[in-house]
């Protein structure tokens, strides 16, 4: 989930909040003033809405248990006044009914500040979502962050993941660290590369993390809300640096046991890639599964949103948000230094939603 793209200027605080049949009936034009852009981000932008309250689901990424797939983003644009500042934080736009699938004015911002644990005594300035699942098995869908904790250099590094559990109300309170026994790791790397799946089968979402000299630690869910797993044996043999989940199905083979794909290097969603595949089983991931083959999910035209010439896009999501069995795509426009656009396009005809990632940080996150 991690993305590297930039920031915000004064004049595109606030975008698009909204949806219609096309991104392009709501984009700015051309050339358009700074005060004409500000002027229209005013009266596009959505008040924010409160978290619909949930009472469980088995849906992936659902935070509030209402039954519909939330969104989670990094890399928020900052206001001028921040742009030198700490991470802007986490931006959750939670799902709705379809067709709507997505709502960008039910929204959450997740901060160090409000959200992140501390170790001895200090607040992480770092603060970025990498994985998502329900690890204590109570009906809604969990976030683990990763942190920059403090460490002087000298042996084993502090685990700097921690899980923001989910609830009615979505993500709320303080997060808790990951607590990863002593056993399950492995040389004095950090542990990073979280990755959610019942890699065991015993219907229990796990995590897998990346452990030093190839290998990983596995930690059997469910979680205690103290971030603590059910077990841990320990670190298995025969994984590459980065831990990324499969596309779309985690159990790629369909034998009961979800899957795992080790990389040399961060995935980048949409793009076509080589990996390896490692199996589950009782036993955990890491029997070897022979080659993983990322394949490309391209930007279609109506995906990008009006008057760019060549707006730099990545996909960012690949999945099913309305509840069809269908892939939709989620796709970010950078447009220079001013302002990430986020488009959100259904796989049924033509359904599209645009927002800003800059709603975030104008005081209505």
């Amino acid at each position: 989930m991690r993305r590297a793209i930039a920031v915000a200027t004064a004049s595109c605080a606030v975008l698009l909040a909204g949806c219609g049949a096309s991104p392009d009936r709501d984009a700015p034009a051309a050339g358009a003033s700074p005060t004409a852009l500000a002027a229209k981000a005013a009266k596009a932008a959505a008040p924010v809405h409160p978290v619909p309250h949930g009472r469980g689901s088995r849906v992936a990424e659902d935070f509030n248990g209402d039954g519909h797939r939330d969104l989670v983003l990094n890399d928020l644009v900052k206001g001028p006044e921040q742009r030198l500042g700490d991470d802007a934080g986490i931006g959750v736009v939670y799902g709705a009914k379809p067709p709507r699938a997505l709502d960008p004015s039910v929204r959450q911002l997740l901060t160090p500040a409000r959200n992140a644990a501390r170790t001895e005594g200090v607040l992480p300035a770092a603060f970025d979502a990498e994985a998502a699942c329900d690890l204590d098995k109570d009906g809604y869908a969990d976030l683990v962050v990763t942190t920059d904790p403090p460490f002087n250099g000298t042996g084993m590094p502090p685990v700097p993941l921690q899980i923001l559990f989910g609830g009615s109300d979505g993500l709320t309170g303080k997060a808790v660290k990951l607590r990863i026994p002593d056993r399950a790791r492995f040389g004095n790397e950090w542990p990073d590369h979280p990755v959610c799946g019942d890699f065991d089968g015993d219907g229990a979402n796990d995590l897998a993390v990346t452990a030093s000299g190839g290998r990983l630690s596995h930690l059997r869910g469910p979680f205690t809300r103290a971030g603590a797993p059910r077990a841990a044996a320990g670190a298995l043999p025969g994984a590459g640096p980065v831990l990324v989940s499969p596309d779309l199905a985690p159990d790629v083979n369909g034998d009961g046991y979800d899957d795992l794909v080790s990389a040399t290097r961060p995935h980048e969603p949409g793009t076509a890639e080589r990996a390896t595949l490692l199996l589950g089983g009782p036993a955990g991931p890491g029997r070897p599964g022979g080659a993983y083959t990322f394949k490309a999910v391209k930007a279609r035209p109506g995906d990008l949103p009006a008057g760019e010439e060549a707006p730099v896009t990545h996909v960012l999501r690949y999945a099913d948000f309305d509840g069809d069995s269908k892939p939709d795509t989620v796709v970010r426009t950078h447009r220079g230094e001013t302002t990430d656009v986020i488009t959100y396009r259904s796989s049924a005809a033509g359904k599209t939603i645009t927002f800003s990632t800059a709603v975030f940080s104008a005081g209505q996150g």
